[in-house]
């Protein structure tokens, strides 16, 4: 796993609510047997029209926007299934940092295992970021995970994040990174633990 000290980008916005993990990577896409290969399908129903030519109307397909790696977006990001390919199709994409008012459960202990920061704001701020995000200026943004910081356009929020998911991400160990630290011991309480058995 990448690790994530601090990140400096460009935001773009996606201001809806309920956003669920099958407008996230549809179902269809699920086939892969590794993690990368997702991006290209990411909000695949809402980035391409029927006859599979880019929406224009879609943000993500506005050049402007290009170079994102900073989405913003409405409560509840992540709802639906449980599927890990939603963090798996956003970081593949580009994107670092998903900043919302509140995320699904599962989807977000998700993105923090696969190295994907998902950042609670409240609601107002998030609304504030979305408007400066459309503007002719659009807006950039810097996520500082050591201070727990959100800066940029003049705002700086403070965000919190679990100590021992804000370790691993900083360090870019994931679970099983942290258990094989304990190797040696773990080889040693089997070693001590299992029955010895004679015939």
């Amino acid at each position: 796993m990448t690790p994530f000290v601090k990140h400096t980008g460009r935001a773009v916005a996606i201001g809806l609510a309920n956003i669920d993990t099958d407008q996230i990577i549809p179902k269809q896409f699920l086939k892969r047997t590794d993690r990368s290969g997702y991006g290209e399908f990411l909000f695949f129903n809402w980035r391409f029209l029927p006859d599979g030519s880019p929406d224009p109307g879609f943000v993500l397909n506005d050049p402007k926007y290009a170079t994102s790696s900073i989405l913003i977006t409405g409560a509840n990001f992540g709802c639906g299934s449980s599927r890990e390919h939603a963090p798996w199709s956003l970081l593949d994409y580009g994107f670092r940092v998903i900043i919302a008012s509140g995320f699904a459960d599962i989807f977000f202990d998700n993105s923090l295992k696969n190295g994907l920061l998902p950042v609670s704001l409240p609601e107002p701020i998030v609304d504030e970021l979305i408007k400066l995000s459309t503007s002719d200026e659009g807006l950039k943004l810097s996520v500082d995970l050591e201070d727990q910081i959100v800066s940029g356009a003049g705002l700086a929020v403070r965000f919190e994040i679990d100590p021992f998911r804000k370790e691993s991400l900083l360090s870019g160990m994931d679970d099983i990174d942290f258990t094989l630290r304990h190797e040696a011991a773990i080889s040693t309480f089997e070693r001590d633990s299992m029955p010895i058995y004679r015939f």
